[in-house]
C-alpha cells in the first residue's frame, strides 16, 4: 500500500535526509519520499501497523502528522533532526 502523511516542522533539506534516512531504515517500508514544499512524506508499507511504527517514528524525531500536538519539544527535536540532516547530507 502507499500513503501521504503531512507532516509539521519540515522546513528543508536537511530535515527530509533525516526523515528518508529514519524512516528508509523501518522494516516493511520502502520508496520513501520526501516534499518540502508541501511538507508530505509518501512512502510504500504492508501494514497498519507498519503505518503505526512509521506515524511514531516521525513524532519522535519532531514530525509529528499534522492534526497532531506539535509541542515545544517536538519543534526542537525537529531543529536537531534538521541539522543532523544537513550535517550527514
Amino acid at each position: 500500500m502507499k500513503v501521504e502523511i503531512i507532516i509539521q516542522n519540515l522546513k528543508c533539506g536537511g530535515c527530509a535526509h533525516t526523515i528518508t534516512t529514519k524512516i528508509s531504515s523501518i522494516e516493511n517500508i520502502s520508496n520513501v519520499v520526501v516534499d518540502v514544499e508541501s511538507s508530505s512524506v509518501a512512502f510504500d508499507f504492508l501494514s497498519d501497523n507498519d503505518l503505526s511504527v512509521v506515524k511514531s517514528k516521525l513524532a519522535a524525531i519532531g514530525y509529528p502528522e499534522e492534526g497532531d500536538a506539535n509541542s515545544a519539544l517536538s519543534k526542537a527535536k525537529s531543529f536537531v533532526s534538521c541539522a543532523t540532516g544537513k550535517m550527514t547530507k
